[in-house]
């Protein structure tokens, strides 16, 4: 059974084969997001747009109209990462339909893993045999299958039996 191992994290991802537990783990890619090593200030040129409430009624004066800025809630990080976790989600499919691997296993730090879960399409969510929420990105491939949970190589149980 093929086992895709994902380690990212919001900068990087390495992806694995592996056939066997006790087989060493093959590299088959990375992707980087340079961008994710910029400041904020890089990542977004300016300050949001202003908007008014409401036009100002006819004889009032101008200032009088309130007026907020708009997508506050968009943090050029958090954008910037949700952008990563989709390329990742995208080779994941893109492998996934050269059945490249029969089972998947993804290692990220918690926030990244639930951006990864969210961009992931239905059919490889599927694939799905474990997730670890850990930066591991940084460690070493052997030490890798460490954290691999035991039913990683057992197929999923046929629902309806």
């Amino acid at each position: 059974m093929r086992v895709r191992i994902v380690v990212a994290d919001q900068s990087e991802a390495d992806f694995y084969d592996l056939e066997q537990h006790d087989m060493p783990l093959h590299f088959v890619r990375r992707l980087e997001d340079a961008d994710a090593h910029l400041h904020d200030r890089d990542l977004k040129s300016d300050r949001p747009g202003r908007v008014f409430d409401h036009a100002a009624a006819p004889g009032t004066r101008r200032g009088a109209v309130g007026r907020h800025s708009t997508g506050g809630e968009r943090n050029p990080r958090k954008v910037e990462a949700r952008r990563f976790a989709q390329r990742i989600a995208e080779a994941l499919d893109e492998a996934r339909l050269q059945n490249r691997y029969e089972r998947l296993v993804v290692m990220a730090p918690p926030a990244f893993l639930g951006l990864l879960r969210a961009e992931m399409p239905a059919a490889v969510r599927a694939l799905l045999a474990a997730e670890v929420g850990k930066d591991l990105v940084h460690q070493p491939a052997e030490s890798l299958s460490q954290y691999l949970p035991p039913g990683t190589f057992t197929p999923h149980p046929i629902s309806g039996d």
